[in-house]
């Protein structure tokens, strides 16, 4: 990690019938326990929960776009989670959704700072990384669509550039 602050991956897992608002909290609750700012650098969750509502929803109230994660991104890191799940590892084939999220995330220098903490519907896990997340979609298993324009949240195929107009 490089000597400036680092920046927080909120990564999640959630129930269908979860709601934003339970999202919301769950990340602002794990920003207090890392003696954090009040918002992430970026939200990640599975590839096929990432378009969901409840997600974009809480993504938005931070002013981001939900990254949407690939299982093999998921699996290469499975070995950092701390976190053993046996209905995720089932599910999923990862210990902790929330914590492979994050780290997959974060890059090969992410690190959690907050393991997977849970609330009725989801699961949060905070990861530091030196990365910077712009608009670019990234090549390594997710699309890092950070964005505040409903423009930007469109799907893209991967080494795609989005442009600010």
């Amino acid at each position: 990690m490089s000597g400036t602050s680092p920046r927080l991956v909120a990564g999640i897992g959630f129930r269908r019938a979860t709601e934003a608002g339970e999202i919301v909290a769950l990340i602002r609750r794990a920003l207090i326990e890392a003696r954090a700012g009040d918002r992430p650098a970026a939200i990640a969750t599975a590839a096929d929960r990432a378009a969901e509502a409840a997600i974009r929803e809480a993504a938005a109230a931070f002013g981001l776009v939900p990254m949407s994660v690939d299982p093999a991104a998921l699996a290469a890191v499975d070995r950092r989670v701390p976190t053993r799940s046996v209905r995720i590892a089932r599910l999923r084939g990862v210990g902790s959704l929330a914590e492979a999220a994050a780290l997959a995330a974060a890059g090969e220098t992410g690190r959690l700072v907050v393991a997977r903490i849970t609330s009725t519907g989801a699961t949060c896990a905070l990861a530091a990384t030196d990365r910077h997340f712009g608009t670019a979609v990234d090549t390594a298993g997710f699309h890092g669509l950070h964005a505040r324009r409903e423009r930007d949240a469109a799907p893209c195929p991967p080494n795609t550039k989005l442009r600010d107009a």
